[in-house]
């Protein structure tokens, strides 16, 4: 049967449960099933039409089901729901993060960037600088399709964490703008310039991968905690500015 996984405020609503099971082949099924259980939760959920509020949101994985099929998304046995409702001021709570498809995007810079070096191709940070860009852009890893590839063949598996998107998106542009820095080097014929920022972002991307410390994020909260417009999000509580998250969605 398929899972909900219930936010901390809703929880004396449910009995303190975290998890329930519930009945549902869809979206609307799979909530409505939970209300039947418990009817305390319902008001939280749907207005006096039934509808869903505007300000619960569910994920399915690590995916609003607003962009999928909505309340009409289909579910399998094994999914699992997470109920995230916003909260008052602009400022979203934690939301699903699959920090497997972050990694796979900090090994391939890793591993492109390190094979520009060796192979004396400059033109490849250059490519690597745009896809990261391009990914802030559209919100989302820039070497996301490998990733995806690599899920459809059950080569990788989602490592989804409660956090903020927003931090790994600021990153990643950083990390491209420090990019687009060499590609001007290496223009200009600065080379010896131009692979000193691409070493930067290989170092930075390999502190992310095996050290759990993402130094553009850590800048975003920074950023944010001088109210600087556009940066709105506070760190996972209980995580410093920049480490991994410790709570699983």
């Amino acid at each position: 049967m398929p899972l909900v996984r219930v936010p901390t405020p809703l929880r004396p609503y449910t009995d303190g449960q975290k998890d329930v099971e519930v009945a549902g082949e869809t979206v609307a099924g799979a909530l409505a099933s939970l209300a039947d259980r418990y009817p305390p939760i319902r008001p939280h959920l749907f207005d006096e039409s039934g509808a869903l509020r505007s300000f619960v949101h569910v994920f399915l994985g690590d995916r609003d089901v607003r962009d999928l099929n909505g309340d009409g998304t289909r579910l399998e046995s094994s999914d699992r729901l997470l109920i995230v409702p916003s909260i008052a001021g602009g400022v979203s709570p934690t939301r699903p993060v699959d920090h497997q498809s972050l990694r796979m995007n900090q090994a391939m810079i890793i591993a492109l960037l390190g094979g520009a070096y060796v192979a004396n191709g400059p033109w490849l940070s250059g490519v690597v600088g745009l896809v990261m860009l391009l990914g802030s852009l559209l919100g989302r890893p820039g070497f996301l399709p490998v990733y995806q590839l690599l899920r459809a063949v059950r080569l990788a598996r989602p490592d989804v964490y409660q956090d903020h998107p927003e931090p790994h998106r600021f990153a990643q542009l950083l990390g491209g703008l420090v990019l687009a820095g060499a590609t001007a080097a290496f223009i200009t014929a600065h080379f010896g310039l131009g692979w000193i920022l691409t070493w930067a972002v290989i170092a930075l991307a390999g502190i992310n991968l095996f050290g759990g410390f993402c130094a553009g994020c850590a800048v975003y909260y920074w950023l944010a905690r001088w109210r600087i417009p556009g940066f709105t999000q506070s760190p996972p509580e209980g995580v410093f500015p920049g480490r991994r998250p410790t709570e699983h969605a």
